[in-house]
């Protein structure tokens, strides 16, 4: 339906369901505007049309692991006109894109972060694109990426072709997307009698499981009769990676694709699954947009979705191209609420789901699991080679792990804070010296506090260290009027909670970082309480 429309150079905006096609919906017209070398050759196409260098097209897509997957299949199908298809994005170093750039690209598929930097550096000219495609259109459009695809449209030629695809579009996302637009058409693909939002060939099964029986629950979906390739989501980080490794220890293959990994473990992983070395990927919804892997039968959403729109997109990993999928959709207790409105959204007819243990017998009626199996996966059956047997590319990445790697440590910073820098005037010198030589076995931790609470004890060796160097300055022949009676200044000082500020004890080194220039004038106050004592 869409390659007549878009082979006119119409505008379009496709959506159909997931697995349908729509990479090849938009590539064919795609390619076919293209033209290369060849084809002035062979009086195809007026000399003088070939842009060289520039590109002809311009492919955006809201993830890195869709952009390498487009542009596998756009150098797929552009194979023998020898199209030049290139990859743009994060999380690999800048200099070998660019001097591929430099050496002249037809197609470029990119990430609006990275495509931005180049444009902006001025690696990438986008004067000569002839066709815009936004691939995964909803989101694409979301208010988060709004402003990037602004910038990108704002760079290009005002006679283009556009076309956005996208399983979803909401009637604010088909609005926002017509002011890029010139009279677009918008084709909707469906089959006549499927009037659902899912594909008819994925059985989907809704179960109430408890949080803490999840991971043995998986360890039995995993067995299942006729299981291949498991794609699992999580919608945290942490849970992805502690499932993944959980499943390793009962002896599953298992990889993790989520946002804390470099982009090397991440395209290390996804090869690993396409090759078939490991079986199970659990994933964050990073890998839920487009990701097209064949030979996956199951998907299992470890996590309920967010909405409807992430739960269409994750259960589309399967069932694709008209194979068939199940769909095992695993929803906590406080998850209900959540579940409600994307049950309701979708009308999918599980409104209440089903309390699932691990040894529930309908689920292994339902799954087709044998009831003999266990939280392990026997020894025998672990065929699969592992991720440690799939090699990581060099992307020359810049440091995903090298955030934080400075750290915020106290060392010398915190010690400087408690050191001999927190001089204060020369009235207060005994009393510095006091703060040192009074208790030498407490040395402030890097990052704590400096100021704490002093008891009675603590004041009575207060006074004791305060005295000494008293006396001594009186036989250097300084006044010692004011310390004939000490008692009288330090005892009341932990009976009105430790208002007194007469510099003496543990009381100066607390207020000398704070409050060093009202240091003399308590000095003066204590004098003056010691004289009227």
């Amino acid at each position: 339906m869409t390659l007549p429309v878009a082979l006119s150079g119409s505008d379009v905006i496709g959506q159909a369901k997931t697995g349908t096609g729509k990479t090849l919906g938009f590539g064919i017209p795609l390619l076919q505007r293209i033209v290369v070398a060849a084809d002035v050759e062979a009086g195809r196409a007026p000399a003088g049309t070939v842009a060289g260098r520039t590109p002809q097209a311009l492919v955006v897509v809201p993830t890195r692991e869709l952009c390498v997957q487009v542009t596998n299949d756009l150098q797929a199908a552009g194979k023998l006109r020898n199209v030049r298809v290139l990859a743009v994005y994060g999380g690999r170093a800048y200099e070998p894109q660019i001097d591929t750039l430099k050496k002249g690209v037809d197609v470029v598929v990119g990430t609006p972060g990275r495509l931005l930097d180049l444009v902006g550096q001025g690696h990438v000219n986008l004067s000569e694109v002839k066709m815009l495609v936004l691939d995964e259109a909803d989101e694409m459009l979301d208010l988060g990426f709004l402003p990037d695809v602004e910038k990108i449209v704002e760079r290009l030629p005002a006679r283009r072709q556009t076309m956005l695809f996208s399983a979803t579009m909401p009637g604010q996302i088909i609005t926002l997307a017509r002011r890029y637009m010139s009279r677009p058409t918008h084709i909707r693909a469906s089959e006549p009698d499927d009037l659902g939002a899912t594909v008819k060939s994925v059985q989907q099964r809704v179960y109430r499981a408890h949080g803490l029986d999840k991971p043995e629950l998986m360890a039995r979906v995993l067995q299942a009769n006729g299981r291949g390739l498991v794609m699992v989501f999580c919608r945290t980080k942490r849970t992805a990676a502690d499932l993944a490794q959980g499943l390793a220890e009962r002896g599953f293959a298992s990889a993790a694709v989520h946002g804390d990994l470099g982009q090397g473990a991440r395209e290390q992983a996804l090869r690993a699954f396409r090759n078939g070395k490991v079986d199970v990927l659990v994933a964050t919804d990073v890998a839920a947009r487009g990701i097209d892997v064949e030979g996956v039968t199951h998907v299992v959403n470890y996590q309920c979705p967010d909405d409807e729109k992430t739960y269409l997109h994750r259960i589309g990993r399967t069932g694709r191209a008209g194979a068939s999928g199940t769909a095992v959709t695993l929803v906590d207790w406080e998850d209900i609420p959540r579940w409600s409105l994307i049950n309701k959204a979708l009308d999918l007819g599980f409104a209440d789901p089903v309390e699932t243990y691990s040894t529930s017998p309908h689920l292994f009626t339902d799954l087709d699991i044998p009831t003999t199996v266990g939280s392990v996966l026997p020894r025998a059956d672990r065929t699969r080679a592992g991720l440690g047997a799939e090699d990581v590319e060099d992307l020359g990445e810049t440091g995903k792990n090298s955030r934080g790697a400075s750290g915020r440590k106290g060392g010398a910073g915190g010690r400087s804070r408690s050191g001999p820098a927190a001089s204060g005037p020369s009235t207060a010198g005994p009393a510095a010296a006091d703060a040192e030589s009074g208790e030498p076995s407490r040395r402030r931790a890097p990052g704590s506090r400096r100021r704490r609470r002093v008891n009675g004890a603590e004041a009575g060796e207060a006074v004791a260290t305060a005295v000494a160097p008293s006396v001594a300055a009186g036989a250097a022949g300084a006044p010692v009027a004011a310390f004939v009676e000490p008692t009288a200044v330090v005892v009341p000082a932990p009976a009105d909670g430790g208002a007194d500020a007469d510099g003496d004890g543990e009381r100066a080194p607390r207020r000398r970082r704070r409050r060093t220039r009202r240091r003399p004038e308590g000095a003066e106050a204590g004098a003056v309480a010691t004289d009227e004592g």
